[in-house]
């Protein structure tokens, strides 16, 4: 995978996962991302096409909708490239109005924009 296919799959995800949100959302859904790849080994495409991750991934195009908004995305996700993880490490993250079980596993970071996040 080359760094422009990366930068490509992680500015969709954010598109996908938090394009309604601020932008420290969007940076801080990005570093989840980037932290997962790290973590794990393994590229950004193949971190966010793992099974019941994220779900844009099921059945949805890829293709961005509305250019605006995936261009600010692209911003975010290139700001969480060269940047610092201000997510302490996070690999996860929900709407702050869930509470999926595998949250009370996790330690608590912080909410960003309407989402919280762990790791």
């Amino acid at each position: 995978m080359t760094l422009l296919e990366g930068f490509l799959w992680l500015a969709l995800n954010v598109y996908h996962e938090a394009r309604s949100e601020p932008q420290i959302g969007q940076i801080a859904i990005a570093h989840v991302t980037l932290n997962r790849a790290q973590q794990q080994d393994i590229s950004i495409e193949e971190v966010i096409k793992q099974p019941h991750q994220f779900q844009w991934v099921r059945g949805k195009t890829y293709f961005p909708d509305n250019l605006p908004v995936f261009l600010q995305c692209m911003r975010s996700a290139f700001i969480a490239l060269n940047t610092n993880d201000f997510t302490a490490g996070a690999t996860h993250f929900h709407l702050k109005n869930r509470s999926p079980k595998w949250s009370s596993h996790l330690t608590y970071i912080n909410q960003y924009g309407s989402h919280k996040f762990y790791r």
